[in-house]
Order: structure tokens, then sequence, then C-alpha cells
């Protein structure tokens, strides 16, 4: 049996050529990558020009121009070539609206990126792999220091995913950030951790978390709010 074909798309101006090597073995657990392809400024220095195995497509310097020009081949290969496996390589979340277009057309579509990518593209994608080195996380401690600090802003995550949870299963990360969004006026911009998935991975006494994917789910630990001091009561006390 044939395995499928995958069109591995690559935002140059956004991820560097130093993950090629990774980005092809992600696509190669999919099928064969028959499509190769990075979008950037040829004219430009970089190192994509030593990256093997890739075709570089001179998408001009306008602003954009390399994810307009990914986008539109994307549908190109879906509509004319009927591909049905996409690698979409960035960081960037105006990637979600072709993630989401391709998916809506019967497409599997696995998102790479480093750390900095949005929740709304992660969360678009079929599955999403994570490029690059991360800071080790501290395994979970079922039985949370005594004087950890919970602020109120982690209160309300905690009544947020409390209310979207079903029989304990948890909350989409995407759904809570948007909710944060929308009730509080809260996002994670202000804070070293630039999305979700971090603050929550950063904070294992609190919180429990699926593996990365287009609906992964966080779950709030009682036993670390349980044992945790508010700022508010510490102010008091």
């Amino acid at each position: 049996m044939m395995a499928q074909s995958v069109a591995v798309l690559v935002d140059g101006d956004n991820i560097s050529g130093k993950y090629a090597t990774d980005i092809l073995t992600a696509a190669g657990k999919h099928g064969e990558p028959s499509v190769v392809r990075v979008y950037r400024d040829a004219q430009s220095l970089s190192d994509w020009h030593n990256a093997y195995g890739y075709r570089m497509i001179h998408a001009g310097t306008g602003k954009n121009a390399a994810d307009i020009l990914l986008a539109l081949d994307a549908m190109e290969l879906l509509l004319v070539r009927e591909m049905r496996c996409f690698v979409i390589a960035s960081s960037d979340g105006d990637f979600t609206h072709i993630a989401t277009r391709l998916r809506e057309n019967g497409a599997k579509v696995i998102g790479l990126g480093e750390e900095k990518a949005p929740d709304a593209f992660r969360a678009c994608c079929s599955s999403f792999v994570e490029l690059g080195t991360r800071k080790p996380v501290a395994p979970p401690r079922l039985v949370p220091k005594e004087n950890m600090s919970v602020r109120a802003f982690d209160l309300n995550v905690r009544t947020i995913i409390a209310a979207l949870s079903k029989n304990g299963t948890g909350a989409q990360i995407c759904e809570v950030g948007q909710l944060m969004k929308s009730l509080h006026g809260v996002t994670t911009s202000g804070f070293p951790e630039k999305n979700w998935r971090s603050y929550f991975s950063a904070r294992p006494e609190l919180y429990d978390l699926d593996p990365p994917g287009a609906e992964a789910k966080v779950r709030f630990r009682p036993e670390g709010f349980s044992h945790a001091t508010t700022d508010a009561q510490r102010k008091i006390a």
C-alpha cells in the first residue's frame, strides 16, 4: 500500500532553516513528503539556502507575501491535486484561517512552530509539534507546598475550567483563553509565558494538561488549590 502524499509548506520568513531536518522528520511520520516548499524572499540571505530537499518559492518583499502565496498553494494542492495531508511550519497566528479551511475540506493539518506559536493556530491544526528545545518542566507534585501562592487570576481560570468541564475531562485550552479575555479582559501577553499552554505547563501544582493537539484540554488540580494561599489572603494576614 502506497504511503499518502504529504505537502510540506514552510513560512520561511518566520521559521529558521535550522529546523529543516526536524520538519521533514515530523512530516515523514504521516506519509511521503512529495511537495516540500519554503516560502520567502529568495534574494535575501537565509539559512534556508543550505537546506537540502526543499524547493524555495520566491515570494518577493511585499507585506505578508510569503503567507499569502503559501495559503494559495495549499488550496491549489487540496483542490487540484487532491492532497489530504499538510504540514504547515510557522509560528504565525495568521495561518489559523488556512488550517481551518483545509480541515473543513477533509484534510489533515499538522502544525509545526516554536513555543511562541499562539494557541489559536495550535487549536486549528489536527495536531501540533513544537520545534526547538523547551526548558524542562518540573513533574507535578501531588502534595503542593503549603505556602504556594495563587492569584485571583488563577481562581478565575479555575472557575472557567470547572464551568466548561464535563465529568472531570477538563476544558479546551483555547476556550479557556477566549473566556478569560471576554469575561475578564485578561490575556497571557503580560506574563513571561506568551501562550496559555506555556502558562499552565509552568504551574504543574495547579494544572494538568493533555499532550499538544487541536482539542487539548486543561484540568485544575483540586489539591493544588486547596493547599494554596491566595494573594488576597496573604495581604489580609
